[in-house]
C-alpha cells in the first residue's frame, strides 16, 4: 500500500457531490495519510473547514482564490482571520494570480493577494499560491513578503523554480508531470531538490494518465510520484516518504 498526503483538493466541488461521503469513507483503508482541502472564497473554505472536522486526516486552508476576488468584501481579511482560527488549519489558501482567465483586474489581484500574504505571515501560517501566466509578478510579491509556504500545481520553468527555491518555498506537482507533453514539468521534477517537493492532486482536476480526463481524486498520487522517480532515478516509496516528510514540515502536522 502506498502511504499518500495529498496537499492540495477541492472535495468540495460539486463533482463529488454523489459519492463524496463513500469516497471519503474508503480513504482510511487506502492509505491516504493526510489531505489539505483549500478554499477558494468564504463559502469554499467554510465547506473546508467542514470536511476537516468530519475526517481526521483532513486538513483545511481558507482564503480567495484570484478567480474568486469578485467575492471578496470590505470585511474579506477578517473572515478568512476567523475561520484560521479552526484547529484544523494549516495554510492560507488558495491565493494567488490568474493572468490566464482574468487579465482586467490584474492590479486588484496582486492587492488581494499581497493582503493575504500578511495575513498569513500575522497568523504564522504558510501560503498555497496559484500561480498561471503570472510568474514575474508572483515572485516580485513573494520576495517582498517571503512567506512560508508553496507555488501548487506548479507551470514555471526550472528558471522560475530556482527563483521560488531561493525563497525557502516548496513546489507542489501533480498529474502534469505524467502528460504526454510534460517536458517542462518533467525538467522541474528532475531538477527539483527532493526536500522542496509536495505532491498534490487538485482534484477533481488534473487527473494524471491513465485516468486524465477522468475525476481526479487522492490515490492516484501514486502515479506522480511513479513518475517523478522515475526521472530521479529513485523509488516510488523514496518519493512519497520524502513529499510526506515535507508537507508535515511545512504544515506543522504530525503523520
Amino acid at each position: 500500500m502506498d502511504f499518500i498526503f495529498d496537499t492540495h483538493a477541492h472535495y468540495n466541488d460539486k463533482a463529488f457531490d454523489e459519492d463524496r461521503t463513500a469516497l471519503l469513507d474508503s480513504f482510511s483503508e487506502s492509505g491516504i495519510l493526510g489531505v489539505i482541502n483549500c478554499g477558494t472564497d468564504i463559502e469554499s473554505s467554510k465547506k473546508s473547514i467542514e470536511l476537516s472536522d468530519q475526517y481526521d486526516f483532513m486538513y483545511c486552508a481558507v482564503g480567495f482564490h484570484p478567480e474568486d476576488i469578485n467575492k471578496a468584501g470590505e470585511k474579506y481579511i477578517e473572515q478568512i482571520k476567523e475561520l484560521s482560527k479552526n484547529k484544523k488549519c494549516v495554510a492560507i489558501g488558495e491565493i494567488g494570480l490568474d493572468y490566464y482567465w482574468v487579465k482586467d483586474n490584474k492590479e486588484e489581484q496582486k492587492r488581494i493577494f499581497t493582503e493575504q500574504i500578511i495575513l498569513a505571515n500575522e497568523l504564522d501560517l504558510p501560503v498555497i499560491v496559484h500561480s498561471r501566466d503570472a510568474h514575474n509578478d508572483t515572485l516580485e510579491i513573494l520576495k517582498k513578503y517571503k512567506p512560508k509556504g508553496v507555488l501548487h500545481c506548479f507551470s514555471g520553468s526550472v528558471e522560475v523554480m530556482k527563483e521560488v527555491l531561493k525563497l525557502n518555498m516548496y513546489i507542489g506537482l501533480g498529474g502534469t508531470v505524467t502528460f504526454k507533453n510534460a517536458r517542462v514539468p518533467l525538467e522541474v521534477a528532475e531538477n527539483l531538490p527532493p526536500d522542496r517537493l509536495l505532491l498534490e492532486t487538485d482534484c477533481p482536476y488534473m487527473s494524471p494518465v491513465p485516468y486524465r480526463g477522468k475525476r481526479n481524486q487522492s490515490t492516484y498520487i501514486s502515479y506522480v510520484a511513479e513518475k517523478i522517480a522515475e526521472v530521479k532515478n529513485l523509488t516510488k516509496e523514496e518519493i512519497l516518504t520524502t513529499a510526506n516528510k515535507n508537507a508535515s514540515e511545512l504544515f506543522r502536522i504530525n503523520l
